[in-house]
């Protein structure tokens, strides 16, 4: 979470998008008598639940002919990634930078006949992510990302001609399936935001579509005045992207899926927000074949309040809201409440909280608890820990849960839940 709420503490796997970034022109060399111009090679990342990763490189060697796959092994070739930040950093720390070899677990061709190297990647793993963290802005940021490729062996066609292939280019493009399905905008007011617009959306054979809104934490926002990418939204954790996946979609018999990015943070200025997400909503709802009774809103930690707080604002605009680990209090602590309790008492929008006992950025007591004894009919999720496919996050970090549909009451799961409110 960023300022003022830190969300993505110590993650050293950051996120980049290989921006500008060029190697020396590549020379392959099919036998002694034919050239091959220049192999380029594009970097390949999946978001995971802690964030994403570059979890392969496409060699873009199809042109070159038939490549007999028997020739190619796990040494074939070497990796070498350098991530660095993308902006000065003066007396600041950036978490998630490196400079280290990566390892090539396997070698494969795909369907259009290049060459793909398969890295090694975990949840906590060094190396390979794509973010950074700055802790003294509590940002992310898009890493500066440069991969160096060598060939050890040669490899060979299916006519046995030897290749090998000297240098190799970057590809500038960070190839992500999930986050490039999102189109990219810019509201009328100067905020940004990422649209996911579902398969058929604009089929005149269809009905209209629901709208998820994605609020994101405080991390992902542009507390930067020098630094406003429209990119972290989508790549820090998997909030919007779990509802673009096939099993969402189909609950949802397809939605739109919108994620707005802050100027800032959402806790700075609350009030002041709302009126600009709701121009983003208006012209998204104009611009496409949308319900107005099924707009759903679902944030985290900063976004958890602005999820609550927009329901406040605007208490007949959704059918469903579902605010994660967000705050209500006082942050820091000591201060006026950020939605005072006259407030929460006044939400009609139906509404289920979510957030670990174990949290210690957003006291889960003071906080979700709190909302969710005042807010008239809400569920509320508490987990003990944050824990998904036997590794444990942050307890913070209680998004992944409904990005994954975990939250369940009475045998009904959230996404199923938000999917049969709609707005009366």
């Amino acid at each position: 979470m960023a300022t003022p709420l830190s969300r993505r503490t110590l993650l050293a796997a950051g996120t980049g998008a290989a921006a500008g970034l060029s190697l020396p022109g590549v020379t392959a060399y099919a036998d002694d008598r034919h050239a091959t111009a220049g192999v380029r090679f594009t970097l390949n990342a999946q978001v995971l639940d802690g964030g994403e990763q570059v979890t392969s490189v496409t060699l873009h060697t199809a042109r070159l002919g038939p490549i007999d796959p028997t020739s190619l092994t796990t040494g074939t070739f070497t990796v070498h990634a350098k991530a660095t930040s993308p902006i000065p950093l003066a007396d600041d720390v950036i978490f998630g930078e490196y400079d280290l070899d990566r390892t090539v677990t396997a070698v494969r061709l795909d369907r259009r006949g290049d060459i793909v190297l398969d890295l090694s990647h975990a949840e906590g793993q060094t190396g390979g992510g794509t973010l950074g963290y700055i802790a003294g802005r509590g940002r992310n940021v898009m890493l500066d990302l440069v991969y160096t490729l060598t060939q050890r062996a040669p490899f060979a066609l299916r006519n046995h001609r030897p290749i090998t292939v000297e240098n190799f280019t970057q590809s500038r493009r960070l190839s992500d399936p999930e986050v490039d399905a999102f189109s990219s905008h810019v509201s009328g007011s100067g905020m940004k935001y990422r649209l996911y617009s579902p398969t058929g959306a604009h089929s005149t054979g269809r009905g209209r579509r629901p709208l998820i809104v994605w609020l994101h934490g405080g991390g992902e926002g542009a507390s930067l005045p020098d630094y406003y990418d429209n990119e972290t939204t989508l790549r820090a954790n998997r909030g919007a992207l779990g509802f673009t996946t096939p099993e969402a979609q189909r609950i949802f018999d397809g939605a739109y899926v919108l994620a707005p990015q802050s100027t800032s943070a959402w806790m700075q200025d609350g009030p002041r927000f709302a009126p600009l997400i709701r121009e983003i909503i208006g012209d998204v709802v104009r611009g496409n074949r949308i319900d107005h009774d099924r707009i759903y809103v679902v944030g985290c930690s900063n976004g958890g309040y602005m999820s609550m707080k927009m329901t406040t604002v605007y208490p007949t605009l959704f059918a469903a809201s579902v605010p994660i680990c967000g705050v209500v209090g006082s942050f820091p602590p000591g201060g006026a409440p950020l939605i005072p309790d006259s407030e929460l008492v006044k939400i009609s929008t139906p509404s289920w909280l979510v957030a670990s006992l174990d949290d210690l950025t957003v006291d889960p007591r003071a906080n979700t608890v709190h909302a969710h004894e005042l807010i008239p009919g809400s569920l509320v999720t508490l987990y003990d820990h944050v824990v998904w496919n036997d590794y444990q996050f942050s307890g913070h970090w209680s998004w992944i849960y409904v990005a994954r549909n975990d939250p369940s009451s009475n045998g009904t799961h959230v996404w199923q839940w938000m999917a049969a409110q709609q707005r009366h």
